[in-house]
């Protein structure tokens, strides 16, 4: 069985949302962000610094994935790799499409993610509002006709809606820009995506 390692209010959001709209079973192995825990960090707690976790993953981050003995990092690229293995509407077709669905991750973690993170973590500063103006204007044209790739709801939906969501305090981005505001709340009205929002939820702050 997959195991994903990490816990609902951490970026294993992504994959356990993915796994959902798969019907995928997984097991979660909760492994808490360091810098969450208070000191002193209680012994039977595992943390993204424990001996345990650094095994499965040297750079000390979660996500992480043991599918079967196949074991990969980084939360993005583990969804693309899941949907390639199990198929179906939300995986590339071909390989234009999946180059598409590559392209759209790589994008979202390097034009939207630093900023987006800085708007939730800090209260919206005005310079990480003005640095998502321009790739906000980008996605409101992507998703003009509803989704990213394909004409249809993807796996580079999920990563990307992962990302923006981030942003959601700055809401002046969502009103300047109707398409994405529609399409996130698309993305987030979906069963898969309530089922893990709502496992989030009763995850402890």
């Amino acid at each position: 069985m997959l195991t994903i390692y990490g816990v609902h209010r951490s970026r294993a959001s992504r994959n356990i949302w993915l796994c959902h709209e798969l019907g995928l079973p997984f097991r979660l192995e909760p492994v808490m962000q360091l810098y969450r825990l208070k000191e002193p960090i209680a012994a039977d707690v595992v943390h993204t610094r424990s001996p345990s976790f650094l095994k499965v993953n040297p750079n000390g981050h979660v996500p992480s994935i043991d599918d079967d003995g196949t074991i990969l990092h980084e939360s993005l690229a583990i969804n693309l790799y899941l949907a390639r293995k199990h198929g179906g509407p939300l995986a590339p077709r071909d390989v234009v499409e999946e180059g598409q669905m590559t392209m759209w991750a790589l994008w979202a973690a390097t034009e939207v993610e630093g900023h987006a993170l800085a708007i939730l973590q800090n209260g919206a500063p005005k310079e990480s509002i003005d640095a998502l103006r321009a790739p906000f204007a980008v996605l409101d044209a992507a998703v003009a006709g509803g989704h990213l790739v394909g004409g249809r709801f993807t796996v580079a939906d999920i990563n990307v809606a992962e990302v923006v969501r981030y942003a959601m305090p700055a809401t002046e981005l969502f009103d300047a820009n109707p398409a994405v505001k529609a399409w996130l709340a698309a993305c987030q009205a979906r069963p898969a995506f309530r089922k893990m929002w709502d496992a989030r939820e009763k995850e402890p702050a």
